[in-house]
């Protein structure tokens, strides 16, 4: 089962990786004062795809490429049937989709490093 999920370029400090993902989509979205990211005017958000046996491989290429000179609370997150990869800097979970207390540690962490909470993904049960 492969994984989905959505990049935002603007929060890599190196998109090379981009060459390598499958995108099935790009979205450009106007930041707003609600974004937190008042050094930018745009997110790019590109939809990918990653094949299920390389997922642990680019979830730990993509923690080591999320740019923390501005803020160090951006993630990317990836899901298929079972598991929800959630990518911070130098921090990855892999959720089971079906553990509420999976989402309950990751979702303190990424308070803990200042992400608002609305942001956050949140447990639903599947």
């Amino acid at each position: 089962m492969d994984y989905q999920g959505i990049i935002i370029e603007e929060s890599l400090n190196n998109c090379v990786i981009m060459q390598e993902l499958m995108i099935i989509n790009i979205q450009i979205e106007k930041v707003t004062e609600k974004s937190e990211t008042p050094w930018l005017d745009k997110w790019t958000m590109d939809t990918v795809i990653i094949k299920e046996n390389e997922m642990d491989k680019y979830a730990k290429k993509l923690s080591q490429l999320i740019d923390i000179q501005h803020c160090s609370n951006w993630y990317c997150d990836f899901k298929n049937e079972k598991f929800h990869y959630v990518v911070f800097y130098n921090k990855v979970f892999k959720l089971e989709r079906y553990s509420k207390e999976d989402y309950e540690q990751m979702r303190s962490y990424a308070i803990s490093i200042g992400l608002p909470e609305y942001q956050l993904p949140k447990f639903m049960e599947v």
